[in-house]
């Protein structure tokens, strides 16, 4: 990613792609940045000189971003809400063919953990360099694959089949026939092979409608864009009434009498001044105001609009939300804890305590108006009263 972030979104806007899993970034550090042309990279890396992993996604779809879970360097995961459909989308850097087992194993377990992680009802697309052939053909593995795949199957390659059957996926890439040149997803020299696959549940297959290489981008000399067009089957919600904003009646300037009221009403609100101030005191607020919008755009989740039941799942109807909420209520408020024992042997001691006039009237002027009622149902502006106060009732007499 280094010095590749604008010709990697100009890349996108051109192809149209809202939604790219990268690898390989050697950014060091878990943080969002805008990287132009409209998209974000959320990323992830503990070493600017190998692996780091991220999903770049269109302007438009950030604010969809509910949950961003970055495990290592290899895996990443997002979900996104879309009208109540969750999708997860999971980026992952399979180690190289060369490296050791156990640094593979701990890669698949870690993609394992990613997926458990996901309730079963909600959509998942994995982009990833999984380093493995799967090879052509799919006699004995037709529930997780298709035909067209290339060359042989390698030992890398039978973990990716064997991951997809023990999670219920599909190697996405292997059910479209396209020519070779389509298919081969890394190119170098007299080398190719297909090495970049997308993954999603067998279950949401028919919601694909094309997958394939890019051919002729160079934003990685070696290897190619492998993207695929899918669409969501979600529920048409009913459109809420959207309030007609109050157009301002600017040609009423034209009335004498108006203008020269607008002039003295801009004056008031100007403080007496014809223009706008240019001191520091404004520039200053422009700077607090830029370095919020930034701080804003680094963060991973722009607002938070659904929350999860007990079992983990994410809740997106409003009634559900309202409903779950009255649940923890209920149960944060209803919770009986332990009471603490008192030390028998102790002696009690009894004092009458005597509250002054001028204590009671001080207490009052410090209270504010405008507050919730007490148990008793009266507001603190009938205890500010001009009236005696009864020392018996500890309220005014009028009260």
């Amino acid at each position: 990613m280094t010095g590749k972030g604008r010709e990697l979104a100009d890349m996108m806007e051109r192809r149209k792609v809202d939604i790219l899993c990268v690898q390989e970034t050697r950014w060091k550090g878990s943080k969002a940045r805008s990287i132009g042309a409209g998209f974000k990279l959320f990323y992830h890396g503990v070493d600017s000189k190998r692996n780091g992993v991220g999903v770049v996604l269109k302007e438009e779809f950030v604010r969809n971003v509910m949950e961003v879970k970055r495990v290592s360097d290899r895996v990443m995961s997002l979900k996104l809400e879309f009208e109540g459909v969750m999708l997860n989308v999971v980026s992952g850097y399979a180690p190289q063919v060369g490296c050791e087992l156990e640094e593979k194993e701990r890669f698949w377990s870690e993609l394992d953990e990613v997926m458990e992680s996901i309730p079963t009802g909600e959509r998942v697309v994995i982009g990833a360099y999984f380093n493995g052939h799967v090879g052509e053909g799919n006699t004995g593995d037709e529930e997780v694959m298709g035909k067209f795949g290339v060359k042989e199957r390698n030992f890398e390659g039978q973990m990716v089949v064997d991951f997809a059957k023990r999670i219920d996926m599909a190697v996405v890439n292997s059910y479209f026939q396209k020519r070779e040149e389509h298919r081969v997803t890394y190119k170098s020299g007299g080398r190719s092979t297909q090495v970049d696959y997308i993954l999603c549940r067998r279950d949401n297959l028919k919601e694909i409608s094309d997958c394939k290489v890019v051919v002729g981008e160079s934003v990685a000399r070696q290897h190619r864009m492998v993207v695929c067009r899918m669409t969501l089957m979600v529920c048409k919600k009913k459109k809420s009434k959207i309030e007609i904003e109050k157009k301002t009646k600017w040609w009423k300037l034209q009335k004498e009498e108006c203008c020269e009221e607008f002039r003295q009403k801009l004056r008031q609100a100007l403080g007496g001044q014809v223009v706008l101030p240019d001191d520091w005191e404004t520039r200053e607020k422009d700077l607090y105001r830029l370095a919020r919008q930034r701080d804003r755009d680094g963060k991973d989740v722009q607002q938070v609009r659904v929350i999860k039941d007990r079992d983990g799942r994410v809740l997106t109807s409003e009634e559900s939300v309202q409903r779950r909420w009255k649940e923890y209520f209920e149960e944060l408020m209803n919770e009986e804890n332990e009471r603490e024992k008192r030390v028998e042997g102790v002696n009690s001691v009894e004092q009458k305590v005597k509250i002054r006039k001028d204590e009671v009237r001080k207490a009052l002027k410090r209270m504010k108006s405008g507050k919730a009622v007490g148990p008793d149902d009266i507001p603190v502006e009938g205890d500010k009263g001009d009236e005696p106060y009864n020392e018996d009732m500890g309220k005014s007499s009028g009260s």
